[in-house]
């Protein structure tokens, strides 16, 4: 028994934000500053109230019409969020009541930017087993609600969105390898610390990150699971017909590529026009590549996401 991929979808939310826009706002920068640095010219952004489950389900509806099956049929609803609606219920919870879905299993995974590839793993081994038939994964974010946007240095880098796939079982291979890992003794170079205690906000509820250690360690961990990946599946990293790594910056994406050996006219980049949805960026850039028709039946797709905790992982798909 093996898991496919059959059907994909996303959404951002709104109009795009540009970097003059942001600036327009009073923030202290501008699009040679962004561009330079980061790559990304712009990003959507959730209007005031809009919530993860919401943007998780139109991305879900998507991707379902595209597979054909109902929401119904499911049997597991997996969502990667950093962002979730509540602290409970679960965002996917939400989210399947809003599909009209009764009886699959639903739950979150919080592994920040590497949280859709935890959910595919995941979803991919519950398949595998026997035990269920179709997974619906989601990645979903409105991260603009924990940014401080007096501090330029992280601010212009994330965006809202989110993305999602339906998984179905197959006697064909479709999930060829996949591979999970932490080390949370990096957890201080990229966190949230912050919470909520007694009614009240304590910490800092705010996103901090030290971008030179973020960008040194994203690059070699992308780097050494997509090698993992390709030698479970019996592979070479050139063998690969498309990598889509997490949108997090323009420079990490090409260093990674560039150590892997992948063209880089192979690899997926769509950071430029959504910055960093977190759990939703890879998911984003897997249905734009297959709605424009990049990807074709029979390709290999290496997908690889990094996030604070540290976290990493990454799939080899076949399609």
């Amino acid at each position: 028994m093996y898991a496919r991929l059959i059907g994909t979808g996303s959404y951002l939310p709104g109009n795009p934000v540009t970097n003059d826009d942001l600036a327009a706002r009073g923030i202290d920068t501008n699009d040679e500053w962004i561009v330079t640095r980061t790559g990304i010219r712009s990003r959507h952004l959730a209007a005031p109230g809009t919530t993860s489950s919401e943007l998780g389900l139109i991305a879900a509806q998507r991707a379902l019409e595209m597979s054909g099956v109902s929401a119904a049929d499911l049997d597991l609803i997996i969502v990667a969020t950093s962002t979730p609606d509540f602290i409970f219920p679960s965002t996917a919870c939400l989210i399947q009541a809003n599909l009209g879905n009764k009886g699959a299993a639903a739950f979150d995974v919080q592994a920040v930017c590497a949280g859709f590839t935890y959910a595919l793993g995941i979803a991919e081994k519950f398949i595998r087993s026997g035990s269920h038939k179709r997974a619906l994964v989601i990645g979903a974010e409105v991260f603009s609600r924990i940014l401080d946007w007096n501090d330029r240095g992280t601010c212009v880098l994330f965006g809202d969105g989110a993305g999602a796939i339906v998984l179905e079982a197959s006697d064909k291979p479709g999930v060829l390898a996949t591979a999970m890992h932490a080390d949370g003794s990096q957890n201080g170079i990229l966190n949230v610390p912050g919470q909520i205690c007694g009614g009240q906000v304590t910490g800092d509820p705010f996103l901090r990150m030290d971008g030179p250690s973020v960008f040194k360690f994203a690059v070699r961990v992308l780097a050494d699971i997509a090698e993992e990946v390709c030698q479970i599946a019996g592979i070479q990293t050139t063998d690969v017909d498309w990598l889509i790594p997490h949108q997090a910056n323009i420079r990490i994406i090409e260093a990674t590529g560039k150590k892997l050996g992948v063209d880089r006219n192979k690899v997926i980049v769509t950071v430029d026009r959504h910055g960093n949805t977190s759990a939703a960026s890879v998911p984003l850039a897997l249905d734009e590549a297959v709605r424009d028709g990049r990807i074709q039946r029979g390709q290999k797709v290496l997908v690889e996401g990094v996030g604070g905790g540290f976290t990493w992982g990454a799939a080899l798909l076949e399609f």
